[in-house]
C-alpha cells in the first residue's frame, strides 16, 4: 500500500508570490480545480486500497467459518494447507484491487499525463507538484496489484507444474500443462510491470521533491513502460494469431447439416421402409381376420406377432433419425460457439492487447524521449497516446466485467438455463440477490453457457461406455472428435496414441476432466 509522499518546503519564487497575490487579489486562479482533482486521486488511492484489504479480510473470514478442521495434523497436509491458504488470500486481495487498478489505468493515469503536459506547457510548479503527489500513489497501486497478482501466478505456475507432471497424459495433463506455461508467461510479464511501476515511482518522487535527476528517472520510466507495452502487445498479437487458427480449424469443419445430410437421408429412407413394413404388416392382418378356414386363428396370430414386430422397427427407425436430427443441431450449436468464442477472442486482444498496449509501448517512448528534450516537454503527443492506449485497454476491461457481471447474475437467477439434463437445477435466486451474486466480481461462472456447451460436446464425442453416449452414431462422434482436434485436444496435445486417446473418451472416470478440458479450450486461442 503506498504511503502518501509529504512535501519538503522550498523557497517560494517570485512566480509563486505573484500567483498567491493573485489568488487574493482576484480570488480562485483558473488552476484551483486542477489541484482539488489531484489532491483528490492522490488520497483517493490510500483509502481504497485499504477498503480492499479490509474486503479480502473479510472473504477470508466469512470462507473459513463453514471450513471443518483438517483431520491428522501432519506437517505436509499443514504445509499445503497453508500454502493454499496464501495463495486464496492473495489471490481475492488481488482481485479486490483490480477495479481500484483498473480506475487508475483508465482514468487517473490518463489525467495526469494530461495535466502534466498542461504543467509543463505553463510552466507552472504547483500543478507539477500536485500531479507528481497523485502519480506517486496512483503507481503505489499499480505496483501493489501487480506484485499481488506476479506472486499469485507464479503460485498457480508451480502448482499446475506439479499437476501436469502427476497426470504424465491425458486431458489432466494437457490442461494443467497449459495453464503452468500461461501462468508463468503471466509470471514474468508481471514481475517487468513491477520493475515498470517502480521506476514511475522513482520518476514522480523525483519530480515531487524537485531532483536534478528528474529527466534521468523519467526517460528510465518512459523506457521500462515501454519495454512492458511492447511485450503484452506482442504476447497479444500471439494469441490473436491462435485464436485465428482454432477459429479456421472449426470452420473447416464444415455445416454438420451438409456434412451429414447423407447419414440423415439414409436414416430417413430407413424410417420410410420400417413404416412400410409396418402398414403392409397390419393389412396382411386385416386380411387374415377375413379368411375363413382351420388355420385362420394362427394366421392371424402369426400376422399380428409380424405386425408388432413391424411397428416396433418403424418407431425404432424414427427415433433414431430425431437422435441423428438432435444430434446434428447440437453439433452446430457448439461449433458455432465456438467460433464466436474465438472471434470475440480476437476482438478483445486485438483492441486492449495489440493496440492498446503497443499505443501504451509507443507513449513510453514518447516519454522517454521528451525527458531528455527540453523541446519535447509541452508535447502532447504522449498525453495523447497515454489516453489512448488506457482508453482501449479500459473499453475491453468493462466489457469483461459486464459480461462477467451478466453471466453471474444469469447464473443466481435462471440455474435451469444452463444446468445439465440429468440434474434438477438449483433453486433460483431473488432479483436482489442475483444482483448481489452479480457484484462478486472475485467469483467466477461455474455453470453457465461455456460448461454447458463443453458438456454438449463431450456427450457427442464419448464412447458408447459413457452414459447418454450409446445412441451417437459412428459419424456423429467422428465429428465431434474432429470438432476436439480443432480445439487442440487431440491426442498429440495429450500426449496420447490415438487408440488410447479414444479410450480416454470411453472412460467414466475421466468425464469430469474432458468436460473441464474442453471448457478451458473453448475459452483459450
Amino acid at each position: 500500500m503506498s504511503t502518501p509522499v509529504h512535501r519538503t518546503p522550498t523557497p517560494q519564487s517570485a512566480a509563486a508570490l505573484a500567483a498567491a497575490r493573485q489568488r487574493r487579489d482576484g480570488g480562485l486562479s483558473g488552476n484551483s480545480l486542477e489541484h482539488a482533482v489531484l489532491r483528490m486521486q492522490a488520497g483517493a488511492g490510500n483509502r481504497a486500497t485499504a477498503a480492499a484489504v479490509q474486503r479480502a479480510r473479510g472473504m477470508t473470514q466469512q470462507k473459513e467459518k463453514g471450513k471443518a478442521p483438517e483431520a491428522g495434523g501432519g506437517s505436509a497436509g499443514a504445509k499445503k494447507s497453508y500454502r493454499d491458504e496464501i495463495a486464496g488470500l492473495l489471490d481475492r486481495f488481488k482481485k479486490s484491487l483490480e477495479p481500484i487498478d483498473t480506475f487508475i489505468k483508465g482514468v487517473q493515469s490518463p489525467t495526469n499525463a494530461g495535466f502534466t503536459q498542461q504543467a509543463a506547457a505553463a510552466a507552472n510548479e504547483g500543478l507539477k507538484h500536485s500531479v507528481a503527489a497523485s502519480g506517486t500513489s496512483a503507481a503505489s497501486e499499480n505496483l501493489l496489484t501487480e506484485a499481488a497478482g506476479t506472486v499469485v501466478n507464479g503460485m498457480d505456475a508451480y502448482k499446475n507444474m506439479k499437476d501436469a507432471k502427476k497426470h504424465k497424459s491425458g486431458a489432466g495433463h494437457h490442461t494443467a500443462q497449459k495453464k503452468a506455461k500461461v501462468k508463468g508467461a503471466d509470471t514474468v510479464i508481471g514481475a517487468a510491470g513491477s520493475a515498470s511501476y517502480s521506476a514511475a515511482i522513482a520518476k514522480e518522487v523525483t519530480k515531487l521533491h524537485k531532483a536534478a535527476d528528474a529527466a534521468v528517472a523519467s526517460e528510465a520510466s518512459g523506457i521500462a513502460s515501454a519495454s512492458v507495452g511492447a511485450i503484452k502487445g506482442i504476447r497479444a498479437a500471439f494469441r490473436v494469431g491462435g485464436a485465428a487458427s482454432k477459429y479456421k480449424k472449426v470452420k473447416a469443419l464444415g455445416d454438420p447439416h451438409l456434412v451429414h445430410a447423407q447419414s440423415l437421408a439414409r436414416l430417413n429412407q430407413s424410417r420410410e421402409q420400417a413404416e412400410w413394413a409396418a402398414a403392409e404388416a397390419y393389412v396382411a392382418l386385416d386380411a387374415y381376420w377375413d379368411h375363413e378356414g382351420e388355420e385362420r386363428l394362427e394366421l392371424v396370430s402369426e400376422a399380428i406377432d409380424a405386425a408388432w414386430e413391424a411397428t416396433g422397427e418403424a418407431r425404432d427407425a424414427a427415433q433414431s433419425l430425431q437422435r441423428a436430427e438432435r444430434d446434428v443441431e447440437k453439433l452446430n450449436t457448439v461449433q458455432e460457439y465456438a467460433k464466436k468464442k474465438q472471434l470475440t477472442k480476437i476482438g478483445k486482444e486485438t483492441i486492449g492487447g495489440a493496440l492498446g498496449e503497443s499505443t501504451k509501448a509507443a507513449a513510453g517512448v514518447v516519454t522517454a524521449v521528451a525527458a531528455g528534450t527540453a523541446g519535447l516537454a509541452s508535447n502532447p503527443v504522449g498525453w495523447g497516446l497515454a489516453g489512448a492506449g488506457a482508453g482501449l485497454v479500459l473499453g475491453v476491461t468493462l466489457y469483461k466485467a459486464l459480461r462477467a457481471a451478466t453471466k453471474r447474475y444469469e447464473e443466481a437467477r435462471h440455474p435451469e438455463h444452463w444446468a445439465p439434463e440429468n440434474e434438477t437445477p438449483a433453486e433460483a435466486s431473488s432479483r436482489t440477490e442475483s444482483l448481489q451474486h452479480a457484484l462478486k466480481f472475485w467469483q467466477k461462472v461455474s455453470k453457465g453457457e461455456r460448461q454447458a456447451m463443453a458438456r454438449e460436446i463431450y456427450a457427442l464425442a464419448a464412447g458408447p461406455d459413457i452414459k447418454g453416449a450409446g445412441s451417437t452414431t459412428p459419424e456423429m462422434r467422428d465429428s465431434a472428435r474432429a470438432l476436439l482436434l480443432a480445439l487442440k485436444s487431440g491426442p498429440a496435445h495429450h500426449k496420447l496414441e490415438p487408440e488410447a486417446w479414444a479410450a480416454t473418451l470411453n472412460d467414466p472416470a475421466k468425464t469430469t476432466g474432458w468436460i473441464k478440458e474442453i471448457a478451458e479450450q473453448l475459452a483459450s486461442g
